[in-house]
């Protein structure tokens, strides 16, 4: 049950960020916590990560369209924040740092549809490429939940919904290429025995994804990006607080 459980939540995490560019830690890292548990559970999000992400820019037939300068400065800026956020795993308990993720991703969705309503173009600052970095690092040692400061970060820049698919990918697989010799240094790297049948959910779950992105442009992605950050933090929340 508890191999079903984490690999059903593989593949929806998997088919979500296959079909946004992210979405894969937002679902699946809440349940792998609780049937898992925190180290098992970060491994196994840095490992699917990284073939996920491999497969969104080497399969699809297609030029990517990585935005390199972004991408290198955020993999610089997450640096500390990664050697940070392993000391968390090993030191802080999971709930508290669940709940934080959860209420930030909430309020950055409250300002961002805010922006929206009011049609205001977006206006990126000099400080969220830093921010967005460092943060992202933290959290993708302590918790798998990178993505949201990254997207929060992309969606300020006005790219289009390829750069930010291909930026992701790019950035996630730096991040966790980063991730696992740091969490092998600490001993917090823990496969669990079923990683392989893990792996195959999250295959799964990218093919499935793939057809969902040709239909997301436009206005239509951004809401539907926003969509899933809300539906997928409700849920954190909750299975936190549970």
């Amino acid at each position: 049950m508890t191999v079903a459980g984490a690999a059903l939540a593989l593949l929806v995490g998997a088919a979500l960020q296959s079909a946004t560019g992210f979405g894969f830690a937002l679902v699946s890292a809440p349940i792998l916590f609780a049937l898992l548990g925190p180290r098992e559970a970060v491994t196994t999000g840095v490992i699917v990560g990284i073939l996920l992400s491999s497969l969104t820019l080497a399969t699809e037939w297609r030029r990517p369209q990585v935005l390199v300068r972004d991408a290198v400065k955020l993999v610089a800026w997450s640096l500390p924040g990664i050697a940070l956020g392993v000391l968390a795993l090993r030191e802080v308990p999971e709930q508290p740092l669940s709940v934080l993720v959860a209420l930030a991703v909430l309020a950055g969705l409250a300002l961002r549809v805010r922006g929206i309503r009011a049609a205001a173009p977006p206006r990126p600052r000099r400080w969220h490429v830093p921010a967005a970095g460092a943060t992202s690092g933290a959290l993708s040692t302590s918790t798998s939940l990178s993505g949201p400061p990254l997207v929060f970060c992309l969606l300020a820049r006005a790219v289009t919904p390829a750069q930010m698919r291909d930026t992701l990918a790019a950035i996630f697989i730096a991040e966790s290429l980063i991730a696992l010799p740091a969490l092998l240094a600490t001993s917090t790297f823990d496969a669990p025995p079923a990683v392989v049948v893990l792996l195959l959910a999250g295959l799964a779950g990218q093919l499935l994804g793939r057809r969902a992105f040709g239909w997301l442009e436009g206005d239509r992605y951004e809401w539907a990006v926003l969509a899933a950050l809300a539906l997928t933090a409700l849920v954190a929340l909750a299975a936190t607080v549970a």
